[in-house]
This record gives C-alpha cells, structure tokens and sequence, in this order.
C-alpha cells in the first residue's frame, strides 16, 4: 500500500510542483493539505492512489490543477471552475477592492448602486461583490456565452446569492434592462501577438473566448468602450472599473477621452506593480 509521503514524492518525480502534487492528493483523499503533513503514513486505499495518479498524469500534460480539482479559491470564496470558464486570477481581487470602495461611497452619498458585470465568465465578480455588500440588493452579470453562464450559475447557488445575481446571456452590454451605476468588466484583453508568452497550461486548456481578443488585445474592450458611450446605459456620474494589460494604459485612455472628453481615469496597480485596474469615473 502507498502512504501519503510515497504518493508525494511519486507526484515530484514527475516533475509536478510540490504544491500541486499536495492539492491533487488532499482532493482525492477529501482532507485539508495540513492532514498530508499530520498524517505522512497514512496509506491511500487502491481507488485513491489510481485517481491520484491519474491526476498526476494529467496535471503532467500540464492541465490546470484548478480544472482538475473543480474550484478555485477567490476573494475567500470557493468557486466551481471548468474548461468552461476562465480561471478566476488573485490580479482580479483588486478589481473587487476597488468596486467595493465605489459602491460604499455611494451608498454613504445616500444612494444604492446598480452594478453589472460584463463577461462574467464564472460569475467571480458579482459573487464577491453580493457577498461582500450586503447593501447591494441585485447585480446584473452579462455572458455572451451559455456555458459560463451555467458555471456562474453554480457559483451563485454554491454562495448563496442566486436571488441577486441576475445573469443575462448576450453581447456586452446589450441584455442589460436598465442603466446602471457601475459597470466592472473583466473582458478578454491578451493580443493574439502575446500567445507564446502564455504558459502551456493557460494557452492548451482555459477558452481562448474569454483571453483573446484581436491582435493587441484590445477588441473587445474598444467595442464595450464605444457601446456604453453610445447607449444610455452609464448613469450620470457612473464608473467603469476595466481589467487591463500592463501595456495597454496609454492605448485606452486615448480610447477614453476621445469617446468622454471629461473624464476622469485613474489607475491601479497589482501587487507586481503593474497596470491592472482602471477607472474611469464621468463627469455629469
């Protein structure tokens, strides 16, 4: 029989990080990865140790462990997360902080936000932002794509916030039913030039629907750009928080203050320190 500490140092020797070896077999065993260190002798059952090994082996192929395991920790959420949907990013954690702070400053102004997040994949925004402000009595979640929709929908009831998240499948901002306060939209921005930095795991299994996004990777966010600036769907005094490339600062805001003249942009940097969060916020 394999003890714990055997099916590790099988998991290392091929050539998997120690960490995502860890994940695998407390995924297979259903334990909490400090038991794999409490317990190193322990013995996996035939079943455990054939499941864990073929884990390895797919994990050696260089799928995603989140794929593999099926959920992915978030702002202190667990999500369900297939090939169906993006891996959720901790970069994305500061789009959160940062639509939070927006939110709150509005509700203190005396008003309650209407947010909508567009291309909302596995539903990771609206979730941690219905979970973590309560105030917030719905969010709108657009997808153009039926799968995602069907993961996020997942996560909604796993959180417990399928009441107010509203998920709506169409392009953009097209589904939405009214304007809002906020719009978050974490799109697809790595230009089809950028593929061969993207590591084996990310470019061979995530949907290249919700990475790629024409030669530069700005498609997709101009189009959004130009439909909210054509549409009343921003209110007066509304906010667009934008995911972005560490490239793409310059680009955008040319982008932006041709379509608002007086807006106002500010920019947020990730714990690397690079350009991660924009902010654009309209004058009224």
């Amino acid at each position: 029989m394999t003890t714990i500490q055997q099916a590790l140092t099988q998991g290392i020797s091929r050539d998997i990080d120690s960490l995502d070896a860890q994940l695998l077999l407390a995924h297979v065993l259903q334990v909490e990865r400090s038991t794999l260190y409490a317990y190193p002798e322990r013995e996996l059952t035939p079943a455990q140790e054939q499941q864990y090994l073929a884990l390895i082996e797919r994990r050696a192929q260089d799928e995603p462990v989140a794929y593999l395991v099926g959920h992915k920790e978030f702002y202190g959420l667990d999500l369900i997360v297939d090939n169906r949907v993006l891996i959720p990013r901790p970069e994305t954690e500061l789009l959160i902080d940062t639509a939070l702070h927006v939110c709150r400053q509005k509700i203190a102004a005396g008003s309650i936000p209407i947010v909508a997040d567009i291309g909302t994949g596995s539903g990771a925004i609206p979730i941690a932002l219905a979970v973590n402000e309560p105030r917030l009595p719905y969010l709108y979640a657009t997808d153009i794509s039926s799968d995602a929709l069907a993961v996020a929908s997942l996560n909604c009831q796993r959180n417990h916030v399928h009441q107010r998240v509203r998920l709506l499948q169409g392009d953009l901002i097209a589904p939405l039913p009214e304007p809002v306060d906020l719009l978050t939209a974490n799109l697809p921005y790595v230009g089809a030039s950028e593929t061969a930095q993207l590591t084996p795991d990310v470019q061979n299994y995530e949907p290249h629907l919700a990475l790629f996004s024409g030669p530069d990777g700005l498609d997709l966010l101009e189009r959004f750009l130009t439909d909210v600036a054509r549409s009343n769907v921003l209110k007066a005094e509304g906010v667009v928080l934008l995911e972005i490339g560490y490239q793409q600062r310059e680009r955008l805001a040319q982008m932006i203050y041709a379509l608002w003249p007086q807006a106002k942009l500010s920019i947020y940097k990730d714990y690397a320190g690079w350009d991660r969060v924009l902010q654009v916020t309209l004058s009224s």
